[in-house]
């Protein structure tokens, strides 16, 4: 028998936009991250969502529609510090803090831990 991913225990699609909903909502009161953006965040909300589910075990969306992630090469272009680095991560804690809470404490962990690392490879000054 096969383990279920982090997608299909979180409950699919439904969850990761949900989180990255309550994540859009702290950016689009932030502002440092807010110009990072663009003006309308809808196709941001569905790339980082697809992006999201697909590491997590779902389906490979993301891919299928964007191609290979190449995270570095797709946040090059802006400046990312320290400090904006921990504003990402304080959204990104606060959104999986909103609406995470059915999730096993690991999952959450493991989820936590990617955003971590993700924002620590991304600063770029």
């Amino acid at each position: 028998m096969t383990e279920l991913t982090i997608y299909e225990r979180a409950g699919g699609q439904e969850f990761f936009d949900a989180l990255v909903a309550a994540f859009y909502r702290g950016v689009q009161e932030d502002s440092l991250l807010l110009p990072m953006y663009p003006e309308d965040l809808t196709d941001a909300h569905s790339h980082l969502s697809l992006f999201l589910s697909q590491y997590f075990g779902g389906p490979r969306d993301y891919e299928a529609t964007r191609g290979h992630p190449r995270l570095r090469m797709r946040h090059a272009e802006f400046r990312i510090t320290k400090r904006a680095r921990d504003a990402w991560l304080l959204h990104m804690r606060a959104a999986l803090e909103e609406v995470g809470q059915l999730l096993a404490v690991d999952d959450r962990a493991e989820i936590s831990e990617y955003f971590e690392m993700a924002a620590r490879q991304l600063r770029n000054v």
